[in-house]
């Protein structure tokens, strides 16, 4: 063994000299010379490291004890100490768990000196020992498959060396239901390893006293799944539960002990005691309603391998009417439980949960016996048949619409002459927004809910899982909530586009309203621009003119002063040229909102429409009074005009005579 540095001896010399008459080395002492990482020793041809990492030994659940609390032999000795020392003892402590290990297959292969055979240092460690629960222990449940398979996984030394049956004993439990369940989903409570075999009294199958003997495999297996029998009642006919006069089944008669998988088993037989009775047309409940079960629904169903009684777990296998014990309606929340969270809190469940007769259920979604995947054509919740599910309650006329007392109507038609309606119904593109899209299918909330997809403040995310760049350039502008602080509302989609009557952006309905809209929030600005060339054009019809967003963006609009603003200096030309391709920074500089009616901010232009207009309003005034002052004496030298002519023509006549004098 390599000696400790000098300093290190120097320093355990000193303390146990200062220690005087204590009884034998306290951890610091130990931790003296092993905390060196360098420190070694041989063993046989090997080279073990005796470096003890105090930070982890600290923290383990022996922390707090001495390290000659399992290190018995050093008790009361010097140091440095002679090697090697004897091995610890757990069982000093741990009695009971040492006696059951002794008891063993382990154990006996420990005794006879089997050296394949796992001590307690294989599966708990030596200086870093943490708690069962603590997930970094090397026994936590999740952990625990892992460590069995040091040994139990197909091609080891000990498969290969003690020639044991069971192969590829890790492989199948990954694969079975509780593996799936621990490994997968991480539910610690599904059985590992130690749930039955037990942690250390491991014995064969064929010991009386083993978990997992045929008399004691029940108990085991019952520790989880408790009330087994009567489980098993509701689907397996009576007489197959006991062949024999008190002769029971074991669990692993039908469950393979590594492979247990719940696909394995017929659940055919409780279904067809069922359909003894519900394959008959007549059968009728007492409110009348058919109870007939036709078998070619369940056979395509998503239910198929679903039996009776799972879903109508009220049965009662010994009544001779199992049926009759039912007093509740079918819990689809037994196995669809996060979905059955959703609809509880949506309105459609809280509807539900106060009684109102209007409320939807499952069933009235989903089906019955009948349960088809929503991506199955036939499905009712496939998507083009969505809308059609959906209006049974929200087309004009109907039960919801007429409870509804907000400000959209005719929902139905107007989704179905939209863009997505049209491309879903008449395209059929499946991959457009339904209504469950945006509503989402269990959760539907009012939009004033903080919650809800289609409030305000969720509404860019909700368009965004199909629109997602356009999400990504819209939170990154001054519509967003990210980008500007303020207290007035924010335009978010729908505001622009409408809920459910959203068109196409190239059409002409859309860019001849599009300034009305944006007019809602900018109404000032709106009035100047169809005081422009471009808003005159505009009004009288012509959608090639430039409209707002042809000029400050769509989705990312910025402020003019942000270097990313389309009307940026850097970016306002090549913003005039998408339409004006010759357009220079002198074109650039046209004041596009310029008006005469904003003597703050346009003063030139105000005081030059001012003046032009009191200059032609004058010139025009003086020369109509002008005009009214002269009409008169335009009259009197129009008659002495006519009266000289006659004059002129009376002399013509008689030249001899003179014409008198006017």
């Amino acid at each position: 063994m390599k000696r400790c540095s000098l300093l290190s001896l120097v320093a355990l010399l000193l303390t146990t000299v200062a220690a005087g008459a204590a009884s034998g080395p306290t951890s610091d002492d130990c931790l003296a010379c092993h905390s060196d990482k360098t420190m070694t020793t041989k063993r046989g041809a090997r080279t073990v490291s005796l470096f003890v990492d105090q930070k982890r030994f600290a923290g383990s659940i022996h922390g707090p004890l001495q390290c000659t609390s399992c290190h018995a032999d050093l008790d009361g000795k010097d140091l440095p100490h002679s090697t090697p020392l004897a091995k610890v003892n757990c069982g000093s402590c741990h009695s009971d768990e040492a006696a059951q290990h002794a008891k063993s297959l382990h154990g006996k292969a420990v005794a006879r000196g089997d050296a394949l055979a796992p001590r307690c240092v294989n599966c708990h460690g030596n200086h870093d020992i943490l708690p069962v629960k603590d997930p970094r222990s090397s026994v936590a449940a999740m952990k625990v498959p892992f460590v069995c398979g040091q040994c139990h996984r197909e091609g080891t030394s000990v498969q290969l060396n003690r020639n044991i049956a069971q192969h590829d004993i890790l492989e199948n439990y990954s694969e079975s239901i509780h593996g799936e369940g621990l490994l997968k989903k991480g539910l610690v409570v599904a059985a590992n390893c130690a749930s039955c075999h037990t942690a250390h009294s491991i014995l064969p199958h064929t010991d009386p006293n083993s978990s997992i003997n045929r008399r004691n495999i029940a108990a085991t297996c019952t520790k989880c799944h408790a009330n087994i029998e009567l489980v098993h009642r509701k689907t397996i006919r009576g007489e197959l539960w006991e062949k024999q006069a008190n002769n029971l089944p074991a669990c692993v008669d039908c469950h393979q002990p590594h492979k247990v998988r719940n696909v394995f088993y017929s659940q055919g037989m409780a279904d067809a005691d069922c359909m003894r009775c519900h394959a008959n047309a007549n059968l009728k409940a007492v409110d009348g309603r058919s109870m007939l079960v036709q078998v070619s629904e369940v056979a395509s169903s998503r239910h198929l391998k679903v039996a009776c009684s799972q879903c109508h777990s009220q049965v009662n296998a010994s009544h001779v009417r199992p049926c009759e014990t039912i007093t509740h309606p079918v819990d689809c929340t037994a196995c669809h439980a996060e979905v059955g969270q959703q609809y509880q809190r949506s309105t459609h469940g809280q509807m539900h949960a106060q009684g109102d007769a209007n409320a939807p259920f499952c069933k009235d979604c989903h089906g019955t016996h009948h349960v088809l995947g929503k991506h199955n054509p036939e499905s009712l919740t496939f998507a083009t048949n969505v809308p059609d599910l959906c209006a049974k309650c929200h087309r004009e006329g109907h039960k919801a619409a007429l409870l509804y007392t907000g400000t959209e109507h005719q929902i139905i038609p107007r989704y179905n002459e939209s863009i997505h309606g049209k491309g879903l119904l008449k395209s059929g593109l499946t991959v457009t927004a339904t209504c469950t899209s945006c509503h989402t299918a269990h959760r539907e909330l009012p939009a004033s809910d903080p919650d809800s997809s289609v409030n305000p403040k969720n509404v860019p995310a909700t368009c965004g899982a199909c629109h997602h760049g356009i999400e990504e350039q819209f939170l990154e502008s001054v519509h967003s909530a990210k980008e500007t602080k303020t207290d007035k509302p924010l335009p978010v989609c729908n505001d622009c586009h409408t809920a459910h009557s959203i068109r196409r952006t190239d059409q002409d309905g859309f860019k001849l309203d599009i300034m009305t809209t944006c007019g809602r929030c900018h109404g000032e600005i709106a009035k100047t621009y169809f005081d422009t060339y471009h808003g005159k054009v505009s009004k009288l019809g012509y959608t090639k003119t430039a409209k707002c967003y042809d000029c400050h963006g769509a989705h990312d609009i910025q402020k003019i002063a942000d270097p990313r603003s389309h009307l940026s200096r850097a970016n306002v030309v090549a913003t005039c040229q998408k339409c004006h391709a010759d357009a220079t920074r002198r074109f650039a500089g046209y004041l596009t909102h310029a008006t005469h009616h904003d003597p703050k901010k346009f003063p030139f232009l105000y005081y030059t429409f001012w003046g032009m207009t009191v200059l032609l309003v004058g010139t025009f005034t003086v020369s109509g009074l002008h005009t009214l002052l002269w009409f008169p004496r335009a009259l009197q030298m129009r008659r002495e005009l006519r009266a000289e002519e006659a004059r002129q023509a009376e002399a013509e006549k008689d030249p001899g005579k003179t014409p008198p004098e006017g």
